[in-house]
């Protein structure tokens, strides 16, 4: 499957995606392009040395125009006619014009456990709320704010010592074992949509596992 995936800055699940190919782990992922919507990105540099190509369309030029934005970002893209798009720390909300230019959906990575601590800045919300457990959540994308289905969560405990800093470093570690096996799951076609609830063909838990592992689904399923 086609992927571009589009990134705002450092670009670290972009590398955990590219190091889980490199493993061997997504084999039906054909990663095509990089956008980031911010020069200078380190994202890009991450692209250009995997031999991927590193596309630039900056936001600070459609201010209030989202429509133009996202036309721009599907016309950069046109040449590598992806099938999915991988949103991998971009940090813009889209809508229906770009979320319907990919037949295999648009997928996300969010710091928190959704629909918990949408937005952005969730690990200092997350720990002046108290909560006991945090994590990411790998999800598809749709017209709200990180309020897509979900596809795949990884929890960490919150622990009493922790200030934003520390726990957004373990959630980050979450992010970069979940994330590479939801677009492995769904670049092989193993992930179908029933309702707001994503299903993984192969995966049937059995009585007793739930609660049994802090990433849900395993990511040996």
């Amino acid at each position: 499957m086609k992927v571009a995936v589009l990134c705002s800055g450092r670009g670290s699940n972009l590398k955990a995606l590219l190091e889980a190919r490199a493993r061997g782990e997504l084999p039906h992922a054909d990663f095509r392009a990089v956008l980031s919507d911010q020069e200078g990105a380190g994202a890009l540099d991450t692209a250009r040395m995997h031999g991927i190509d590193a596309l630039t369309v900056l936001s600070s030029g459609f201010r209030g125009d989202r429509t133009g934005f996202e036309r721009a970002l599907l016309e950069t893209l046109a040449p590598y006619s992806a099938e999915l798009a991988v949103l991998a720390g971009f940090q813009r909300v889209l809508g229906r014009t770009f979320l319907d230019a990919f037949p295999a959906g648009v997928v996300n990575i969010h710091p928190a456990l959704l629909p918990a601590f949408p937005g952005h800045m969730v690990w200092s919300k997350e720990t002046a709320y108290g909560v006991k457990l945090a994590g990411a959540t790998a999800h598809f994308v749709d017209e709200g704010v990180d309020s897509g289905p979900v596809i795949c969560q990884g929890a960490v405990p919150v622990l009493e010592t922790d200030g934003p800093d520390e726990l957004s470093a373990r959630i980050l570690k979450v992010e970069h074992r979940i994330f590479p096996a939801a677009v492995g799951w769904v670049t092989s076609g193993r992930v179908s949509l029933s309702g707001r609830t994503a299903l993984l063909r192969g995966f049937s838990p059995s009585e007793g596992e739930e609660g049994a592992s802090l990433v849900w689904p395993p990511l040996d399923a």
